[in-house]
């Protein structure tokens, strides 16, 4: 009885560590982010939208912009504001081909605004990434950070 006890609240103990272990992580990550953010916008070439998505020209295109209900091909390259790398479709040497209206609100955004031949650098609050949920190897509450070429424009 004792040691089924003793058990229990070991358990009940190791969870809420745990439960805290992972606020605090998300609330670091909140942190970071905003001071990242802020301090990003203040960096020549860095567009701020109304919604807070950050991003860069750094190749300029002119071809078609695509709409909400347009597919598009695209090179990326997804990284932690650390520089850690999580995703490329370069180092896969493969584009991927996406519907604009289904993709985390920062691309969608951005995309809506880019032309094909564009190539930008997004910075991404996490409220226009995956927000509070895990994706993956992406932490809860992440800002991201995205190099998207605008290779074709789908047309629906």
């Amino acid at each position: 009885m004792c040691r089924n006890y003793f058990s229990g609240v070991l358990f009940s103990i190791s969870l809420l560590l745990f439960s805290n272990l992972a606020w605090a992580d998300q609330a670091t990550n909140v942190f970071t982010g905003k001071e990242y953010l802020r301090q990003n916008a203040e960096q020549e070439g860095v567009i701020v939208t109304r919604s807070g998505l950050q991003y860069e020209i750094l190749q300029s295109g002119n071809g078609a912009t695509p709409s909400r209900r347009d597919r598009v091909v695209v090179h990326y390259r997804g990284t932690f504001i650390n520089g850690t790398e999580f995703d490329s479709s370069f180092k896969r040497n493969k584009p991927l081909e996406l519907p604009v209206d289904q993709v985390v609100k920062g691309w969608s955004e951005a995309l809506m605004l880019m032309k094909e031949g564009d190539k930008w650098r997004l910075h991404i609050p996490y409220q226009l990434g995956y927000g509070n949920d895990r994706y993956g190897p992406i932490p809860p509450k992440s800002v991201l950070i995205f190099e998207v070429e605008l290779l074709e424009v789908k047309k629906r």
